[in-house]
């Protein structure tokens, strides 16, 4: 039996931001509906949230968010490189891959909470003013670690033992047979790793920013917001931390499309 045409991707993600904002007014007209005599909600209307946006604009926003996706984008290069080279190390010495399972799941386990207390200790937060701390940095890195080398892993044994097997009879070494076919068979699910590490890092980022030792950025903005109980411009941020994740979601993405026209069935240019 054939199968119809599927929903396009654009009109997917409309209907899901639709189905989300719709809840979102149903919850706070409702469950989170202030009572008498007072007007703070936790959860205001997606129409108020909105016009704070758009009363305040972007600029006082972006160094906010500036200094927290400078801790993310640290953190993603660091977790991701350590994670694919761990991850090449195991093909190149295999009697290393319980360790290094191990630790990947080891550090997907820790509690954030409890390392982030350690990292504020050990590596502190930013050294000058409006700096990236090195705790946020710390806690990108570590939030991106699991699933790129779980994923970098996965890519590198899918090669084709064929293909393997003619640069062993050609006298190629380990490293040849990861240059040549491992790292060609790898990369789709390296990239789509690296696509699901972007809002992981960001959030890893805005999680280190809250145990301080920092004076901007997400985290230290919300915790502010929240003591002032302006709960608009919380969920202005909540919005414009959610846009700023799927961006780099959909950058990841679009690279990971070009770079293997394979995989959906397109021909390379």
């Amino acid at each position: 039996m054939r199968r119809g045409p599927g929903v396009p991707t654009w009109l997917a993600g409309l209907i899901g931001a639709v189905v989300l904002v719709a809840a979102w007014w149903l919850f706070s007209a409702t469950i989170f509906d202030p009572p008498p005599g007072t007007t703070f909600t936790p959860v205001p209307p997606p129409g108020v949230v909105l016009q704070t946006l758009a009363a305040d604009g972007l600029a006082p926003y972006w160094s906010v968010f500036q200094v927290t996706i400078t801790e993310a984008l640290i953190g993603f290069a660091w977790g991701n490189g350590i994670a694919l080279l761990l991850a090449a190390t195991v093909l190149l010495a295999p009697r290393i891959e319980t360790v290094v399972v191990q630790i990947a799941v080891v550090s997907y386990c820790l509690p954030v909470v409890a390392v982030g207390g350690i990292a504020i200790v050990v590596l502190g937060g930013a050294e000058r003013p409006g700096e990236p701390s090195a705790t946020a940095i710390f806690l990108a890195a570590l939030a991106v670690f699991f699933t790129t080398v779980v994923g970098a892993l996965l890519g590198f044994r899918s090669a084709d033992p064929a293909s393997l097997d003619v640069v062993r009879v050609y006298g190629g070494s380990r490293l040849t047979q990861l240059r040549k076919v491992r790292l060609v068979a790898a990369t789709p699910a390296i990239l789509n790793a690296l696509q699901i590490a972007v809002p992981s890092a960001f959030l890893g980022a805005v999680l280190g920013e809250y145990m301080g030792g920092t004076d901007r950025g997400v985290g230290i903005t919300l915790i502010r917001l929240q003591g002032e109980l302006d709960s608009p411009r919380v969920w202005a941020v909540f919005l414009l931390t959610a846009a700023v994740a799927l961006i780099g979601y959909g950058i990841v993405g679009l690279a990971a499309r070009l770079a293997t026209p394979w995989v959906a069935g397109r021909s390379t240019p």
